[in-house]
């Protein structure tokens, strides 16, 4: 690979890692991951149809509390970079390491966690000092740490010869890379379960199963199954009594604050 791919790849490894933590622009996402990865080697196919798949899976790791998820960001750009780089490996081998590589970037996360409580310890000495710009860099510090747990890792794999990899996956045997594809599958349910959890609610589930039956349509794709979905949502929300309210004139909707705020105003005149 030329020096500029190489470059643009340890880039999009660390915006994926900072984004980890951040997550403004979405870098650490599989699909935006992996769609960078494939602009980067010039397979934005390849890509998408990678990150599209990962996305699904990444679907069911969150972080809950203290509990730290499998790292999404080093497991798509690892996986788009064998099946965008010069290992060509297919979609499904991509999908089926991206599962352990997660696991492994897992463990790199807590590792740099631990670094970074030490670093808020020095950031509270130097506040008591009054340095409030070595603070500032602290953060920083901690933060390009975060980038460098996936671009380490990244730069790591792209010194592999591609001989070397294709005789390491080679040396898997099925019913490993069979069961890490289950594994996927398996996760790919549980992230469905889980955002359904969050969006279920009783006007809603009309929308939910109307999409099962718009799926058994075969003369229907993808792109016709979105379009059916948004226009169900705009009309939805034209419908909405609050829509409706504030569109004609006819009256707003309740908002619990202005109610707290009209009782406490009747209080004041009472005293």
């Amino acid at each position: 690979m030329s020096t500029l791919v190489v470059v643009s790849m340890l880039i999009i490894a660390f915006l994926a890692g900072v984004e980890g933590i951040l997550d403004e622009w979405g870098f650490h996402q599989p699909l935006v991951a992996c769609t960078l990865v494939g602009i980067a080697t010039g397979h934005i196919a390849a890509g998408v149809l990678l990150g599209g798949s990962l996305q699904l899976i990444a679907l069911g790791w969150m972080n809950i509390g203290a509990a730290v998820s499998p790292d999404a960001a080093l497991a798509s750009v690892v996986a788009a970079y064998l099946v965008c780089g010069p290992a060509h490996v297919s979609t499904a081998m991509g999908i089926a390491i991206a599962v352990p590589v997660a696991v492994c970037g897992q463990i790199f996360t807590k590792l740099v966690r631990i670094l970074v409580v030490k670093l808020v310890h020095v950031a509270d000495h130097q506040v008591a000092r009054g340095n409030l710009n070595n603070v500032s860099w602290l953060h920083l510090t901690s933060l390009a740490l975060q980038g460098l747990r996936v671009a380490v890792p990244m730069g790591a794999v792209m010194l592999i010869p591609t001989q070397l990899i294709h005789t390491g996956l080679d040396a898997i045997p099925a019913v490993i890379t069979n069961g890490l594809a289950v594994a996927a599958g398996f996760i790919v349910v549980v992230g469905y379960a889980m955002l359904i959890n969050m969006m279920a609610s009783k006007a809603l589930w009309p929308f939910f199963f109307i999409g099962f039956a718009l799926a058994a349509v075969k003369a229907l794709n993808m792109v016709a199954l979105g379009v059916i979905g948004v226009c169900l949502a705009i009309i939805y929300i034209q419908l909405s009594p609050q829509h409706h309210d504030n569109g004609t004139g006819g009256g707003s909707a309740s908002d619990p604050l202005d109610e707290e705020l009209d009782d406490l105003d009747r209080e004041l005149e009472d005293l």
